[in-house]
């Protein structure tokens, strides 16, 4: 890992923290008018656009696939992952809905060992341990009613988490814009369908944030993967969780949103505990950011 592939890497990693932050404030924003479902459509509309633009100039004959059901199974729990994270924008600080997304590891870790039989290691464990404490800190369960909207987006990460390991299978048999492009086709009408009974058309003050959330879901995870791609894991984790300080500041900042420092706290023990079992994977000489228990594919959510 060379000095320059750091630097690049860091400017990857600081496109896909802006990504992740216009996407959060732009389905605060959105959500002021429109319900989740109705969000998410418009998603999945911008979405489908940019990747059937890239299907036509590449190669369209990717948009065919023998593992149709098994795109189905994927979105719909994926979907799920999307509908608890965005409803969690609307009613919680945007500070804990990045703290409790990033329980994700623990949950593949435990999904990826009861789905695909990868072993359950020590530090994977000890991962497992920190990610859990860090979210009894950021949840507090007994020192009060804990926000319906939260579990939504613990739930959420609960269905991200099937989504990415069932990612991992489909992506030994279709390349990444044959799943980008199902994710889009399958989830549009399921963001549609329930939207239609409380439709609320956008006003044209909207549509700048739509196409913010639109763009900013995909620039995200691709500048994610191609910083993935230059330098390990343990590099591109820290710098990943660098979202929580910065969101809590901008929520801070344009929302009023108190700096919560048990939500800090949790997240910070999530992250020690991440980048432990990072380096015991790097030590089996195990590629990091190839092992869903490391670190979650994000390339495709």
């Amino acid at each position: 890992m060379t000095q320059p592939a750091v630097i690049v890497a860091t400017l990857w990693m600081t496109g896909t923290l802006v990504s992740f932050m216009a996407l959060a404030i732009g389905g605060r924003e959105l959500s002021i008018d429109l319900g989740t479902f109705q969000i998410l459509f418009f998603r999945s509309v911008i979405g489908l656009s940019v990747i059937s633009a890239l299907l036509i100039k590449r190669d369209r004959t990717q948009i065919f696939t023998q593992n149709f059901g098994l795109h189905l199974v994927r979105n719909l729990v994926h979907f799920g992952g999307q509908f608890g994270w965005f409803y969690g924008l609307a009613y919680i600080s945007l500070a804990e809905v990045f703290a409790i997304e990033f329980t994700l590891p623990i949950w593949t870790a435990l999904l990826a060992r009861a789905l695909l039989k990868e072993p359950l290691t020590k530090p994977r464990l000890l991962a497992v341990g920190f990610g859990i404490a860090g979210m009894l800190i950021i949840l507090r369960p007994g020192l009060g009613v804990v926000d319906p909207a939260a579990l939504a987006v613990l739930a959420g990460a609960v269905c991200y988490a099937l989504s990415h390991t069932l990612t991992r299978k489909l992506a030994l048999q279709d390349p990444p814009l044959t799943i980008l492009f199902y994710m889009t086709v399958i989830q549009l009408p399921l963001g549609l369908l329930p939207s239609l009974n409380h439709w609320s058309t956008p006003a044209y003050n909207l549509l700048p944030w739509l196409a913010i959330v639109g763009v900013s879901a995909l620039s995200a995870h691709y500048c994610m993967a191609k910083a993935l791609a230059l330098v390990d894991a343990t590099v591109v984790v820290p710098m990943d969780f660098l979202r929580l300080p910065l969101i809590a500041l901008v929520g801070f900042m344009f929302y009023d949103e108190p700096l919560d420092q048990f939500v800090l706290m949790g997240a910070t023990l999530m992250l020690i505990g991440n980048v432990i079992n990072i380096r015991a994977e790097q030590r089996l000489k195990i590629s990091p950011h190839k092992t869903a228990a490391s670190f979650p594919d994000k390339a495709v959510e």
